[in-house]
């Protein structure tokens, strides 16, 4: 008897896709995922993988991706870019599926903004998660469902731990990408955002302890939120970081089948 594998992605703008990093070398050494949870790009990710991407296709994908396949600029009311471009391209990516036709399963988390709480949606129209998800707020105008207001994931889970744990997972994995990045200057509305956003995860992360049996934290200090470039170096970085971890991860699968033996 296998252990159930849990694996959460963390929000992090272009830092991402070391997400894919993390899943290449995951793969590579065997490890099964059975969940998947994902705030903001770790959403975006993750039900790539479970649309059936290899990490090697996401790969691909990721080196030739550019910031206007997703911005669509609009008169600033509640953002920025309207986001429609992002959905239309995941419902593209994925091919119309829905969130419980997804393997792993992958669970998406976003903020419902007026009440201030978290939801996560493991059923429904991928597209539609996914664009809740990433829609950082002040840039990209909230999603509407259902008569209600949602923004990034990340503002109230930026590594959904508890939420592969809910969906029944005895190892969890997590891929922290969400680092402070002190920017030499502040130019741009964007950068007023971005960075605020990364200071606030920050405090999040000082107060609350992310409880996963492997934490994988690549070193994307360097790496700004906005800069979809470089990608191949992020995403090798977060290879690097993740088979640092691999051997660990072997002996915690391991000892769960010897208790499960045991008893």
């Amino acid at each position: 008897m296998n252990p159930k594998i849990g694996l959460a992605l963390g929000s992090g703008g272009s830092r991402g896709f070391a997400h894919v990093g993390v899943l290449k070398v995951l793969k590579d050494n065997g490890i099964k995922i059975d969940y998947i949870a994902g705030s903001s790009m770790g959403a975006l990710i993750g039900v790539l993988y479970g649309a059936g991407y290899e990490p090697s296709m996401l790969e691909k994908m990721a080196i030739q991706f550019r910031r206007k396949y997703l911005f669509d600029f609009t008169v600033p009311k509640m953002g920025f870019v309207k986001g429609d471009k992002a959905k239309q391209l995941v419902q593209m990516l994925v091919n119309n599926k829905q969130l419980e036709d997804l393997k792993p399963e992958v669970a998406v988390v976003a903020t419902e903004l007026l009440k201030g709480k978290k939801v996560v949606f493991k059923t429904g129209e991928i597209s539609q998660a996914v664009r809740a998800s990433i829609a950082i707020p002040g840039i990209m105008v909230p999603e509407t469902i259902n008569g209600k207001l949602y923004v990034d994931g990340g503002v109230v889970d930026r590594v959904p731990v508890s939420v592969v744990k809910e969906m029944g997972a005895d190892i969890i994995i997590a891929s922290d990408v969400s680092y402070f990045y002190q920017k030499e200057e502040i130019t741009s509305i964007y950068d007023v955002i971005t960075q605020s956003m990364d200071i606030m995860e920050r405090e999040l992360s000082r107060s609350r302890d992310i409880h996963s049996d492997i934490m994988i934290r690549p070193m994307l200090s360097h790496i700004k939120s906005t800069q979809f470039v470089n990608v191949l170096d992020t995403i090798e970085i977060g290879e690097k970081e993740t088979e640092k971890h691999i051997k660990e991860l072997k002996k915690k699968i391991e000892n769960w089948k010897g208790r499960k033996n045991d008893s």
